[in-house]
């Protein structure tokens, strides 16, 4: 019985040491089926996530879903420790070492898991203390173990929030350039200006750094995915699938030299979005309800070519764009249902009120007044017109 007591208690302790190093210390995906980790989250998750999506108000909605990332944080800190704290527990009652207890003779499990909760949070209260070799090695073993146990944790909390940070500051920056939630069309739409090809050019680049530092940290920390963004309409998973929608776009049906840099970001946030429906054991779906059905598509290309933006309406245009799609969607689906993160739809119904185009109009009035121009005040009587009706 005591030898059995005994392994259970090495078992506890090197399961949470060994699952605290892949989940903060190891730099790559964690493997194991059993561990305590991955556990957790299949337990939690799934009755979290069914409980928060019944409520009604979209906005209380995800402000539950948004809770569940930072406290599975710290539970899964107290599993941790309280694995440490189990496992010393158990050593000390098998080995039956002698303590001066002043309640009684040290002869109950709950002495044990008293000292060791005090010894692992060096408490250093010395109401129990150790009369044996053995008992004082075993309590300075774990009190040099709390204390890098604590050190872990403080040094965890900055890396993984300033990987949330990088993460969430490029989905704001695609707000004012794609729209809220962000669209593909949307997005091409806002680039339809002089030059705003080489904007685009310039965006698709920043997006394909953002692709790999969103592989990266949310491979070697997948808590990162549950932590919802500040706003709503806003996701990881919807601003990588818009840019997947907008690489998608030029590749199939666009014609325009910024169409070499999509093919990059398309293979860099592709790769992002398939790795980590492997990390979380998803399989990509296939016969969901399809994002851009021909009456849809349709639409996307009326907006394009409304813009000026040059697409080629050859009849295999849907075709080609559909096999761009296959590379990617099932995986997107997949997440989206995992997660509760809706997937941000090709085109909106509605043309987005563009916030800047106040500040444009600003701006073209004041290059008029400095050049000049005897329209200025046709630009000053349309501005304040826009104004008064709210145009936007």
């Amino acid at each position: 019985m005591h030898i059995v007591l005994f392994c259970a208690g090495v078992a506890c302790i090197i399961t949470a040491l060994l699952d605290a190093f892949q989940t903060v210390i190891l730099p790559r995906r964690a493997i194991g089926r059993f561990r305590i980790t991955r556990i957790f989250y299949i337990l939690t998750w799934w009755p979290w996530s069914h409980v928060a999506g019944c409520i009604r108000a979209a906005r209380k909605r995800e402000t539950a879903f948004s809770y569940y990332g930072p406290l599975s944080l710290l539970l899964l800190i107290v599993i941790w420790a309280a694995a440490l704290v189990l496992g010393f527990a158990l050593i000390l009652f098998s080995l039956r070492l002698p303590f001066n207890d002043p309640l009684h003779a040290h002869a109950y499990f709950a002495s044990d898991i008293y000292l060791s909760g005090t010894t692992l949070f060096t408490l250093g209260l010395g109401d129990i203390t150790p009369h044996s070799t053995a008992a004082r090695f075993l309590l300075v073993l774990e009190s040099g173990m709390g204390l890098g146990f604590l050190a872990m944790v403080i040094g965890y909390f900055p890396v993984l929030y300033g990987a949330f940070s990088r993460r969430e500051v490029t989905i704001s920056l695609l707000d004012a350039r794609a729209g809220s939630p962000p669209t593909a069309a949307e997005l091409m739409r806002r680039h339809s200006f002089e030059g705003g090809s080489d904007a685009l050019n310039l965006l698709l680049v920043e997006w394909e750094r953002w692709s790999a530092e969103l592989l990266e940290s949310h491979i070697s920390y997948p808590l990162l995915c549950y932590f919802r963004s500040q706003h709503s309409n806003q996701s990881w998973l919807a601003a990588l699938t818009a840019v997947l929608d907008v690489c998608a776009l030029m590749i199939a049906g666009v014609q325009d030299h910024a169409a070499r840099q999509a093919q990059l970001t398309f293979a860099m946030a592709r790769h992002a979005m398939v790795d980590l429906t492997q990390v979380f054991s998803q399989m990509p779906v296939t016969n969901g309800e399809d994002r851009l059905p021909p009456e849809r598509f349709e639409l996307l290309y009326q907006r394009l070519c409304e813009s000026g933006i040059r697409v080629c309406r050859d009849g295999d245009s849907m075709e080609r764009l559909k096999k761009m799609r296959l590379l990617y969607e099932g995986y997107a689906v997949a997440l989206s249902a995992y997660f509760r993160m809706p997937l941000p739809p090709w085109v909106a119904d509605h043309p987005h009120k563009d916030n800047w185009l106040s500040v444009a109009k600003v701006r073209q009035a004041t290059e008029a007044v400095a050049a000049g121009d005897s329209n200025q005040a046709a630009l000053t009587e349309a501005l304040i017109h826009d104004r008064e009706h709210h145009v936007f």
